[in-house]
């Protein structure tokens, strides 16, 4: 090994910083090196030039490396053996990178989608269009941040994973799925009323996972080239092992014994075949192990099998450490406490964070491509491994999904939501400011006689901007106003509402300001539409809305209630993701010519105006089914129809909202949660109980939530 590599070794073991180009080695693993910096390191470094080519997967310039000679191609054999030791060496080091950065507070991860300019139908303007109801922007948009993936069981956000780990990314990214794995049997499971028959068939099943594992870790073992990842690989493969053993305990203390030799259901067989498969190499690209020519080929193999078996791991350890929340001592003996207890254990906590590690140590000198290959293989377990869980038989009544003891010839599902906010990412406000500010005439351009009542992009910016924040002051005097009276004990339909007739007034007022300041005037109804059909949903709202409206097993209405001055706005966003089926309930721009006035039809100013219009749609709807009613919202004027409904969903964190409820003796409680408390009062003989006007809202931090507890995973 060359004299660099010598003195890197050195700095390494004194616990120096490591050099520059040790660094930009690194960043090349992450796919963050570029072409020019590696060959650079190359040359600066020559014992180091094979394996920088080798990451980057790329061939050389012939400006700056000259062909091979015939000696050089004679040693081929000999540089690879080269390679790969530097390969190793580099890993080694890595760990000690990773291990000094969890040392160091990560960055806040900002889990909110980016504005993008598919938000607007033309190009953007520099300058910063205000937002109409920025109040509400403000405090919801913000505390939505700040509760995103939070613990459904505590509120409280997990630590920051570090950015560089391949599971941790991966887990951020495929949240949709794992916040699914709660709703699914462990509702019950987490409530102590799951019944013993379905938990035994779940244990039996579990029993041929826990021998595939065992035989994959076993499989990765062999292929892992490094010494400590073997110890690591061995050490989990004995847990396994531990774990089959503890399942034999779990069911005598229950009075019971797992059958000797049980047939593994469909969905145990298509996870167990799908990860052995992966362990045997029998993945696009990849050798058998019998065929494996190289060290390098055999540790990517163990690199993808680990990818197969990290989310499982993870997914077990969150649904420990969920679960354990819930065991009350009060409430007597739990009947699976052990089972909670083995899985959000100290000792299964550190097996799967050990998991995670040796992922990113095994993969460490993979491609891009590679670890693209490792995403698809961790998404895939994870979705097999949440079709094993709903595979298991459920003869008893739940709570989750919503839509599970719905039959379509008796009930009807009648679902509600906002727009703004709840299903956005921007309030229609400032699109609709946008497109005006735009569209309009500058200052010193010829304007033709339809254009003479218009004013200038300069004049409409400066106008919104003032309109906007008299809003907000006023929107929080109003607030204010409404939490001088007393806070009461109990909750108080009746007060909320009167108190809420002050801020229906104050809406009223303000949209008739914004009608007479004439900001309004002159857009194109193409433009509006086109700005709709690019507006940015929240994620999973579109998926969430589709799936209910092309289900066939349900008999359900959809409605949107919105504030919004222009229905054609939310008519173009939903119909762009085929649901032109939704009702919507909105205002309405005025037209001559496709160009509007100015004036809009009211129809939903305020929160009286959005419960009278609920009210209205429910005496409307078919009398002789059973109507279920849900309604989604995000702020104070959503309150008093969250509280008519059967089901209040407040997605997101607005202080307003929490404030003005709280004061009002309104309870906001995390579904999930929720769920469990409702299930444990859940007998076989008994409605679940959802009734409207309970004082009760459930909160949620994302629409995979709310698909989950309505429609199942």
């Amino acid at each position: 090994m060359g004299r660099q590599f010598q003195i890197l070794k050195k700095q390494v073991a004194e616990g120096t910083k490591p050099p520059k180009h040790l660094m930009l080695m690194y960043k090349g693993c992450q796919k963050k090196l570029s072409e020019l910096e590696a060959y650079q390191v190359a040359f600066t470094y020559p014992e180091l030039k094979e394996t920088v080519l080798l990451l980057r997967h790329t061939p050389p310039p012939t400006a700056l490396l000259p062909p091979p000679s015939e000696q050089e191609a004679k040693k081929s054999n000999q540089k690879e053996q080269k390679v790969h030791k530097d390969k190793r060496f580099i890993s080694i080091l890595m760990q000690k990178l990773f291990h000094f950065a969890k040392t160091l507070s990560p960055p806040s991860l900002n889990l909110l989608p980016k504005p993008s300019s598919a938000s607007s139908p033309v190009s953007h303007s520099s300058a910063f269009v205000p937002c109409f109801r920025s109040y509400k922007s403000a405090s919801t948009t913000g505390d939505f941040i700040n509760t995103t993936m939070a613990s459904s069981a505590t509120g409280k956000l997990p630590a920051s994973p570090i950015e560089e780990g391949l599971g941790r990314r991966f887990w951020i990214k495929f949240r949709k799925e794992w916040t699914q794995a709660l709703y699914t049997p462990f509702v019950s499971l987490a409530a102590g009323n799951l019944k013993l028959d379905t938990f035994r068939h779940y244990i039996a099943q579990d029993v041929h996972f826990l021998r595939a594992f065992a035989k994959a870790y076993e499989m990765a073992e062999e292929c892992a080239d490094d010494d400590d990842a073997k110890v690591g690989i061995n050490e989990l493969r004995k847990s396994v092992l531990e774990e089959l053993k503890m399942h034999d305990s779990f069911v005598q203390g229950w009075g019971f014994d797992l059958p000797k030799e049980s047939t593994p259901h469909a969905a145990t067989v298509k996870y167990t075949d799908f990860l052995l498969a992966t362990a045997s190499g029998k993945v696009e690209g990849v050798k058998a192990p019998g065929k494996l020519a190289t060290p390098f080929e055999k540790t990517k193999l163990a690199a993808y099998t680990l990818g197969a078996m990290t989310p499982c791991m993870r997914l077990y350890a969150f649904l420990g450490k969920e679960l354990q929340a819930f065991l009350d001592p009060n409430e007597g003996i739990h009947l699976y406490k052990k089972w909670i207890d083995n899985y959000s254990s100290d000792v299964f906590q550190a097996a799967a964070l050990q998991t995670e590690d040796l992922l990113d140590k095994l993969s460490v000198s993979l491609t891009g491509e590679e670890l693209d290959v490792i995403e698809k293989l961790y998404h895939q377990a994870m979705k097999l491994e949440i079709e094993f869980f709903l595979a298991q038989p459920l003869a008893q009544k739940t709570v989750v999904p919503l839509s599970k003891e719905h039959n379509p010839a008796e009930h009807r599902l009648m679902l509600f939501s906002d727009f703004d906010l709840t299903c956005t990412v921007v309030d229609s406000s400032a699109i609709l400011a946008e497109i005006a500010i735009i569209t309009a005439p500058k200052s010193d351009q010829n304007k033709s006689e339809n254009q003479l009542s218009r004013m200038s992009s300069v004049e409409l910016r400066s106008t919104w901007g003032e309109l906007s924040k008299q809003y907000t002051e006023e929107y929080e005097q109003c607030v204010e106003s409404i939490l001088l009276s007393d806070k009461v004990e109990k909750f108080d339909y009746e007060g909320l509402r009167r108190a809420l007739e002050h801020l229906s007034d104050f809406e009223k007022k303000a949209n008739l300001r914004v009608i007479d300041s004439g900001v309004l005037k002159g857009l194109n109804v193409d433009d509006i539409k086109r700005a709709g059909e690019r507006l940015i949903l929240q994620d999973g709202c579109t998926s969430f809305f589709q799936n209910v409206v092309k289900s066939e097993k349900l008999n359900t209405n959809v409605h949107v209630l919105s504030y919004c001055w222009c229905g054609d706005l939310i008519r173009s966003a939903f119909s762009s993701g085929g649901l032109d089926p939704v009702n919507i309930h909105a205002n309405e721009f005025i037209y001559e010519n496709s160009l509007s006035t100015g004036d809009i039809v009211k129809k939903v100013e305020s929160p009286l105006d959005k419960v009278e219009a609920f009210t209205n749609i429910l005496q409307n709807c078919c009398k002789d089914q059973k109507i279920l009613t849900v309604y989604i919202g995000d702020s104070v004027g959503d309150m008093l129809c969250l509280l008519e409904a059967d089901v209040g969903i407040v997605i997101g964190s607005s202080s307003s909202l929490r404030r003005v409820g709280s004061h009002f003796g309104v309870s906001f409680v995390p579904l999930f949660p929720g769920l469990i408390e409702k299930q444990k009062q859940f007998a076989e003989e008994s409605s679940s109980g959802w009734k409207g006007q309970s004082g009760v809202l459930y909160t949620v931090s994302n629409w995979a939530e709310i698909h989950a507890f309505i429609l199942g995973s």
